[in-house]
């Protein structure tokens, strides 16, 4: 018979008669009373009052009854912790039952009662259950204590339980080594600074050889824990690789995800020359394919893994376009989740394919799957250029279906068409004209207006089309009104004589009569424009418009790393981060593939005290920013003395400029002539009166920008050694440092200054074909910005300019960027600009991070880099022996971080000479017990002074920095400079 029969009565009284039933002497009696209390607390009711009568049955060699009875005591310990504590006795000695079921039964259930009263009275038995000859019971126990640590994490630390985790981590039990993974890194999430997962090869070597034979979730443990492990290099990351592939063809799709995400994070390392990252790659397709062949929700989380695979490594599954087919079958989320990787694969060799597939996507019967097929094709369209003219023809094919959300989202796709192929498929508009009368959405209404305006002069009745648009102008949306008054300027400036009226009611509608303050604002620029320069306008309405980029919904890069990180979890499946769903900071930790890291030893403690309790004076940096409200107030025109730059401190006036107008053209013509646009709207005046000549513009540079003087440097306040020396520095000083005067400097003749690589700042893919690399140098005192512009558009550029946001230093261009003649297509040019460091000072973050706006014909590009600390050393950054022994003796010790340098193979007199080259100057050097210690010290361009002590032993390829400063904040990045100088 059922266990069912429990939770069929109501009667009165029952309390009593349990109560009496639990007592009685006969085992069969008590095991159906007990039955009883458990089916009447899960239909709710309150059987609380039966505590001590259920706690009294614990005393039984019946496992099964032993069962119940701790499940009662789990659900009501909370209630009556005062009772609970009568139930310890059992647990203990339950712990050392021979039944080895029952051990782990005890210690499962010490870890699920969360009584603080009772904790303590746990520690003994968890300790001998971790401790315990059965791996059931160790497994059991593992779990236990990371419950327990989130009770009284303190607790748990002071018993020294996290070592005896750590222990389980070798145990010869898989299972045993899987719990002990899970509960570590459940621990370490909820601390993430604790580095108790302290992953090394040995460990990892472990962990891989429990994988073979854990249970499935155990294996899903391992391998998010070997996720977060970094391989010393890519002969450890390809024998990681080989061990983990096996796990490919596992049956549970967690597992598969799980082993992905390892394989996706240690393939960064492995050379792409290697003949082993092409087997990986193709081992990855089929696990991925086999996924999608599960049941719908399984195949959605499965998709939306995939589209983060493909935006990073489209190669994996470049042959595998035909497992993304729609089924008729399929649910809406599948079909257009499938949709989105057909079109990330598509490539010449599959378009034909694709394009047949997407025509007959295009006569299904849902609505919002037909928009996004056809959307597709144009994506497609883009994306292809060969297949351009195929897809063109389909959705005019489409268009004559006269379906009508599909001839929409046509006019929507070919209007991108259009931006991407100029002057090549215009022949289709007279196609489009003749549906405008069915069109009734925004986005479409908003395209078809822009192409009437864009290629008016080829429309006939291309006023009678837009007028017909503006009679019910105040009903459209913004969009829409927003596109109508350009394209009506447009008309204007193509036919003045015919549209003349026209433009006026667009103007008068758009600022008078509208309350939107874009529409106002666009209506009034337009006015101006026309009323004062037609010639302007005519160059600013009717510019040549930038090339549209392929792939717009790209995730950013950084965040794809993340997410690469998190494959197999939420954050995979809301393509979001962590941070953004999970509430608080537990848990939420930013993860980045092996090769994006920087690398550089990572802060000492030292160094991170010194960092939060410094004895300097306060900063005088002031917080970061918005970067393109800063970028904005900034000056943007070049000194007009050739003498030398005025101090930072002095107030400089800065001019205003709009970096979307005209502003950077002062850097290449007459500075004193005003901008067209002032930002002051007067009353204005009527367009089709040219030949006027308006009053001139009344506006200030405060009035745009304000006076923006500049900062102090940074570290002004941080006390550099004076000219001459302070009463304390002339005392006579003993200790360890005494004979550095008597000692000889052994220093040779210095080498050239070190600069690093190029590197790409800014990719042709976000800024319309126009491709930046660059490095920093300092060359004869003079610090340097050496940059390789590149266009890969299909448009030649022209006036370029720059121009930095606020930051640490102050750093700012010395002159106009000199690109004297025009970039053509696929062509490149190297070009070299000069900086001082008299510019607006801002702390950012990192330190040395460079915001920067560059500006051409086309439009402006914002992209930040970061330059070596090392640019900022000073020729005269050699203090004396006496002044450095005094100022090391004053700058406090809690201010010295220490760091080491691996893999460095030069002797101290040659690691000297590099060093000079980029003036960090040896003081003195002296050799202790066969380890030669070099003293040396460098200035800043703003006047801090880092003193180092760099100790060298020969056949020793690690060298220990140790460094002061009275800023601290200095102190990591003067590190990496001497790492980047020496081991390069």
């Amino acid at each position: 018979m059922t266990d069912s029969k429990y939770f069929t009565t109501t009667k009165k009284g029952e309390i009593f008669e349990l109560k009496a039933e639990l007592n009685s002497d006969k085992k069969e009696k008590k095991k159906e009373a007990v039955k009883k209390v458990i089916a009447s607390m899960t239909v709710g009711k309150d059987v609380s009052a039966l505590f001590p009568d259920v706690v009294n049955c614990m005393q039984t060699d019946n496992l099964e009854l032993k069962k119940l009875v701790y499940l009662y005591l789990m659900n009501y310990a909370k209630s009556q912790p005062d009772m609970a504590i009568m139930a310890v006795n059992t647990f203990v000695k339950d712990c050392e039952d021979p039944n080895p079921l029952i051990r782990a039964l005890a210690v499962r259930t010490m870890g699920c009662i969360r009584v603080d009263k009772i904790t303590e009275y746990l520690c003994e038995p968890l300790r001998k259950c971790l401790k315990d000859e059965d791996p059931y019971v160790r497994k059991t126990a593992a779990v236990c204590v990371a419950k327990l640590h989130d009770i009284n994490a303190q607790l748990v630390e002071d018993q020294g339980f996290l070592d005896t985790l750590k222990d389980l981590i070798s145990d010869s039990n898989p299972m045993v080594v899987a719990n002990a993974v899970a509960a570590l890194s459940e621990i370490a999430e909820s601390h993430p600074n604790s580095n108790l997962m302290d992953l090394n090869p040995q460990t990892i070597n472990k962990l891989l050889t429990a994988l073979n034979e854990c249970t499935e979730w155990g294996q899903i443990f391992i391998l998010d824990c070997l996720a977060n492990y970094t391989p010393r290099d890519d002969r450890e990351s390809q024998s990681i690789c080989e061990r983990v592939t096996p796990r490919l063809s596992h049956a549970n799709s967690a597992v598969v995800l799980s082993a992905v995400k390892v394989l996706m994070k240690f393939m960064e390392m492995l050379p792409k020359d290697l003949d082993y990252y092409g087997t990986l790659l193709k081992k990855l397709a089929p696990p991925l394919v086999t996924l999608l062949s599960a049941e719908p929700e399984l195949q959605y989380v499965a998709l939306r893994n995939i589209n983060l695979i493909v935006q990073r490594r489209p190669e994996i599954l470049k042959h595998e376009m035909k497992v993304f087919f729609v089924k008729y079958n399929d649910p809406i989320y599948v079909k257009l989740e499938k949709l989105d990787i057909m079109i990330r694969l598509a490539s010449q060799a599959n378009i034909a394919q694709v394009l047949a597939e997407l025509k007959e996507y295009a006569t299904e019967v849902d609505v919002d799957f037909v928009r996004k097929a056809v959307r597709a094709i144009g994506r497609c369209a883009i994306k292809v250029e060969q297949s351009a003219e195929r897809c063109v023809s389909t959705l005019l094919d489409l268009i004559q279906t006269k379906v009508n959300y599909v001839v929409q989202e046509a006019i929507v796709v070919i209007k991108d068409i259009f931006r991407k192929y100029p002057n090549k498929y215009e022949s289709v508009i007279a196609t489009l004209c003749e549906n405008l009368d069915s069109l009734d959405e925004p986005e479409a209404r908003a395209a078809m207006i822009w192409i009437v305006g864009e290629y008016a002069e080829r429309i006939d009745n291309a006023d009678e089309l837009l007028e017909s648009f503006l009679e019910g102008f105040h009903d459209e949306s913004t969009q829409v009104q927003l596109q109508l008054l350009t394209a009506i300027v447009k008309l204007f400036l193509k036919k003045p004589t015919e549209t003349q009226e026209l433009v006026q009611q667009v103007l008068s509608l758009a600022t008078q009569d509208s309350d939107n303050p874009d529409l106002r604002d666009r209506g009034y620029i337009y006015w101006r424009l026309l009323s004062t320069d037609p010639v302007a306008a005519k160059e600013v309405v009717l510019a040549e418009k930038p090339l549209i980029s392929e792939e717009t919904d790209l995730i950013e890069p950084t965040l794809l790393e993340e997410l690469i990180c998190h494959i197999g979890t939420l954050a995979s499946v809301y393509h979001k981060p962590p941070s953004a769903f999970v509430e608080g900071s537990r848990g939420v930790q930013h993860k980045r593939l092996p090769g994006s890291t920087e690398s550089g030893e990572s802060e000492s403690p030292d160094t991170a005290s010194a960092a939060a309790v410094s004895d300097a004076p306060p900063a005088v940096i002031p917080s970061q920013g918005d970067l393109l409200g800063d970028l904005l107030n900034l000056d943007l025109t070049p000194p007009t003395t050739t003498g030398p730059p005025p101090p930072a401190s002095s107030g400089m006036q800065m001019g205003a400029m709009d970096l979307l107008g005209g502003g950077l053209d002062s850097l290449m013509g007459d500075e004193s002539e005003p901008p067209p646009i002032p930002l002051r709207m007067d009353t204005p005046q009527s367009p089709q009166l040219p030949h006027q000549s308006p009053s001139p513009p009344d506006y200030s540079p405060t009035e745009l920008g304000g006076d923006l003087g500049g900062s102090p440097a940074i570290g002004a306040g941080f006390g550099a050694p004076p000219a001459a020396m302070p009463a304390s520095f002339s005392a006579p000083v003993s200790g360890g440092l005494d004979d550095l005067f008597d000692l000889g400097g052994g220093v040779g003749m210095p080498m050239g200054a070190y600069s690093a690589p190029k590197t790409v700042w800014l990719p042709a893919l976000k800024a319309k074909g126009l491709e930046i690399s660059g490095t920093f140098a300092r060359r004869s005192g003079v610090i340097q910005m050496e940059m390789t512009l590149t266009n890969k558009a299909m448009s030649v550029m022209t006036d370029f300019a720059i121009q930095f946001n606020r930051n640490s230093f102050g750093l700012a261009p010395a002159g106009p960027l000199q690109v004297l003649t025009p970039l053509s297509p696929n062509q490149s040019i190297e070009v070299t600009l000069p900086l001082n460091t008299v510019g607006p000072v801002m702390k950012m973050e990192p330190l040395n991070n460079l915001q920067v706006a560059v500006k051409n014909n086309i439009d402006v590009f914002y992209f930040s880099c970061q330059y070596p600390i090392s640019m900022l050393f000073v020729e005269d950054g050699k203090m004396e022996r006496q002044v450095f022994l005094a100022t090391w003796k004053d700058i406090p010790n809690d201010s010295e971080a220490q760091f080491q340098i691996k893999d460095c193979h030069l002797s101290s007199d040659a690691a000297s000479n590099k060093l000079q080259g980029s003036n960090i100057f040896t003081i003195a050097k002296r050799t202790v017990d066969g380890q030669d210690m070099l003293y040396q010290s460098m200035k800043l361009t703003n006047g801090i002074w880092v003193l180092t002590e760099m100790r060298v032993q020969a056949g020793n390829p690690v060298y220990t920095v140790s460094l002061k400063c009275r800023a601290a904040e200095v102190s990591q990045w003067v590190f990496q400079s001497y790492e980047a100088v020496l081991k390069n």
